[in-house]
């Protein structure tokens, strides 16, 4: 008996130990609005350091593309607790990159977390990030057409 009672504290406090070591994951909402039109995708970014900062799709955490509905799109990702810099794009000829004229000017819409104003350059990944806590985070991006 002694023998049945140790084996099962031994067992709940493994599963105990087990549950306390998965990392929470939480759910960022990226309401995005502004799409000139429903061509396309609405495609995002995150990016949990500047590296690859904010076009290398092969350097962000997570990417994925999500349907346009009217002018807005609600793009949804599950991620750790953490701070990440969040891009989206208007995806209009689906060739997933960010097309530009032959000065550079960007061809199709795109934002950034906290909406920062855009000159000529892409905000810092400092000024674009985002603290994602559980268990759930929204935030608002509005599009921007040069």
């Amino acid at each position: 008996m002694k023998r049945i009672c140790l084996t099962a504290l031994v067992v709940l406090a493994n599963t105990g130990l087990a549950n306390a070591a998965t990392p929470a994951i939480c759910t960022l909402r990226i309401h995005a609005t502004g799409f000139r039109n429903q061509n396309g995708w609405a495609a995002a970014a995150l990016f949990a350091s500047p590296d690859g900062w904010p076009e290398r799709e092969d350097k962000a955490f997570a990417n994925d593309a999500f349907p346009i509905t009217g002018n807005q799109a609600l793009l949804s990702f599950k991620v750790p607790p953490g701070k990440y810099g969040v891009v989206v794009l208007h995806d209009e000829n689906e060739n997933h990159k960010l097309d530009r004229d032959f000065l550079g000017i960007p061809k199709e819409g795109f934002g950034f977390a906290n909406n920062p104003h855009v000159f000529l350059t892409a905000p810092s990944f400092q000024i674009a990030q985002v603290n994602v806590g559980c268990p759930v985070t929204d935030i608002n991006i509005k599009l921007i057409y040069k």
